[in-house]
């Protein structure tokens, strides 16, 4: 039995999207990466495995080494998905914030 793992779990915890920023302007090997964190290496190694798993690290060998980089289709489906909801909220401060300036023009 093959279980995909949840994007918006894996995303949910912040060490975890500490490494994405990390990674989101250049490739890194899992010591680099691990080197900016105050927890044990195999902790990071979980931590980018559910990140491969969800697919939102693509792996890269290059010699003995294996690099991370950001997946960037991946990341666009997330940034899809979350887009009418951060769309909806836009509309519903801007009609607070004319609601406010109305209730100010009108004291």
């Amino acid at each position: 039995m093959n279980l995909r793992r949840d994007v918006f779990q894996a995303i949910a915890d912040p060490t975890r999207r500490a490494i994405l920023l990390l990674v989101a302007s250049h490739s890194m090997t899992a010591g680099a990466i691990a080197s900016n964190f105050d927890t044990a290496r195999p902790t990071v190694s979980k931590h980018l495995q559910i990140l491969t798993e969800c697919e939102l690290l693509k792996q890269e060998q290059n010699g003995r080494e294996i690099y991370y980089h950001l997946n960037p289709k991946k990341m666009k489906k997330i940034a899809d998905f979350i887009e009418p909801f951060r769309n909806t909220w836009d509309d519903k401060f801007n009609k607070l914030e004319t609601i406010m300036k109305k209730y100010k023009s009108s004291r």
